[in-house]
């Protein structure tokens, strides 16, 4: 079945990114997105921070958690543990957009997740099938309980927890909230905290 937390297993990185987007504020703000970072990586219990997936962590050198080296490297990638007890690839990546926001994604590829929970399947490239429900919903349970922790450090406009969600709507598209039923996940402050509000489909 191969090992879900191999750099060197190619398909571990395909499939696409099951990932929390946390849209961060205003577009430029390094030390806001430096701290997002060390928060995310340190409360998701990643272990170690690499630039190259095509060597094993053992075979290279650890890289600074910074906003430098997202910069240099476009990704940084390490291996996580889920609350099920599976260990697999992730990584994390920053969209900065140039009228935007910035915006810090932490991934876990699907070819991962698929090694570790053969649910999984093509989603979501099949019809869709409710049953996906029953392995995104611990999942993102976690990836809630990261984005919440972050928040208590780091405060952001919005959390978006699916399938390549980064940039899939704004706090200010947003405005009172998402219609139901709901495909993805979201964080979302209201004033006295941040609302989870799980996907429903």
């Amino acid at each position: 079945m191969g090992d879900a937390a191999a750099f060197t297993l190619a398909d571990n990185w395909h499939g696409g990114f099951y990932e929390l987007a946390l849209e961060l504020g205003g577009a430029g703000d390094d030390e806001r997105l430096r701290r997002a970072l060390v928060a995310v990586w340190r409360i998701a219990g990643v272990v170690g921070c690499y630039a190259n997936r095509q060597s094993e962590p053992s075979a290279q050198d650890v890289v600074p958690c910074t906003v430098e080296s997202l910069e240099r490297f476009g990704h940084l990638r390490g291996v996580v543990e889920l609350p099920s007890g599976d260990r697999l690839v992730c990584g994390a990546v920053a969209v900065r957009e140039e009228h935007g926001a910035d915006w810090l994604d932490f991934y876990l590829p699907l070819g991962a997740l698929g090694r570790v929970d053969g649910r999984v399947g093509g989603y979501p490239f099949l019809p869709d099938d409710d049953d996906s429900l029953a392995w995104r919903r611990p999942v993102d349970d976690w990836l809630a309980s990261v984005g919440r922790r972050v928040y208590d450090e780091v405060d952001f406009r919005l959390g978006l927890i699916g399938f390549e969600v980064s940039g899939d709507t704004s706090a200010e598209k947003l405005g009172r909230g998402p219609t139901s039923p709901r495909r993805i996940a979201y964080l979302v402050p209201d004033g006295e905290g941040l609302r989870y509000l799980p996907a429903e489909r």
